[in-house]
Order: structure tokens, then sequence, then C-alpha cells
């Protein structure tokens, strides 16, 4: 009953929706958060994009090179620059890099930056997907520091509290709009 109320007051009204889409976008655009960086990437492009943005940017020795860590959300990024890998990126000490980063971070993102055009950049990126296959480690190619800066704030933003929050209201919202639109539950009903 209270889904029904929420669902005819804000989605069936155009005023109401149009109020709803504004605060959100509103409320996006005005998010910041805190971003603790590996001191190895201090002069990276993705540094100087995110302090643009405004969000607080925080060095450290203690974090592993090429980690980005976003505390409020739980989530963090090994950037893994494709070009400075040898010739030979098996012996590389990848693996082992990101083994490392998978055990010590739970919500763990690899960042590829690469143009992928080639095919030694798709041969890495299939390598790495096969052996971590069936792990917790989500791979994201990205082709540019914007690509970089975007993939993780967008992440970032929708694991972070209020906004994993709303998302779940707005999924939990449109799976009742799609049950009660069901004509399975229609012919049930009528069958009950």
């Amino acid at each position: 009953m209270l889904l029904n109320l929420r669902r005819l007051l804000v989605f069936e009204q155009p005023a109401l929706r149009a109020m709803a889409t504004h605060t959100t976008t509103a409320a996006a655009a005005a998010w910041k958060t805190t971003v603790i960086v590996s001191t190895s990437l201090q002069n990276h492009d993705a540094n100087r994009v995110l302090m643009t943005q405004q969000h607080r940017v925080r060095f450290s020795d203690t974090v592993d090179p090429g980690n980005f860590i976003f505390p409020l959300s739980g989530t963090a990024f090994l950037l893994i620059d494709l070009h400075d890998m040898p010739e030979r990126f098996e012996e590389s000490g990848l693996i082992e890099r990101i083994t490392k980063f998978m055990q010590v971070h739970r919500n763990s993102f690899l960042l590829l930056h690469a143009p992928f055009n080639g095919k030694r950049e798709l041969e890495i990126l299939s390598w790495i997907q096969c052996r971590f296959f069936g792990g917790n480690l989500r791979i994201l190619p990205v082709r540019n520091n914007a690509e970089v800066v975007k993939g993780m704030l967008t992440i970032a933003k929708a694991t972070s509290k209020p906004h994993v929050d709303n998302i779940r209201d707005r999924m939990s919202l449109a799976q009742a709009h799609i049950v009660e639109s069901s004509p399975v539950w229609e012919m049930l009903r009528d069958i009950l």
C-alpha cells in the first residue's frame, strides 16, 4: 500500500516527478568525497581532475603504489598503465601485485589504462581476466584519464551510504511496480 501511494505521488504526477529529478540531479552535482591516494600517483592527471572537482585528496605513503581508496564507499582501485608493462608481462610481478591488492581490499577494482587498440593490450586484458576469473576483482578497462576518474567516481558514489540506500529504494519500487503490473500476478489473483 505504501509503495502504491509513493508511486502515485511521485511518478504519476509530472510536476512532482520533475521536482524529484531536479533534486536528484542537484544532489549528484554536489557530491564530494575523500580519496586516499598512493604517493606514487601524486603527479598523475587523475589527481588533478579529482582536485578540480573539489574532492578531498589525501596522499599516503602506506598505501600500495597505484592505489586509490574511497573510504566512505569502501572501494579501492588499482591503476595499472599497460604502457609501463615490460614485453614479458607474465614475469612483471603484476599477478602478485593484483593478488595482494585483492587480499587487502574487499571491494576491489582494477583500472587497466590503455587505448586497447592493439593485440598486446587485449592479450593482457584476457590474461588477467582468465587468471582472476571467479574472484572478487572487477576489471574496468579505461582509455584515458577522464575515464579513470569517471569510472572511479561513478562506482564510489553508487556504493556510498546515502546513494546505495536511494538506489536500493528505487530498485524495490521498480520491482513492486513490475510485480503489480505483471499479467502472471493478475492471473494468480483471479485464481485465488
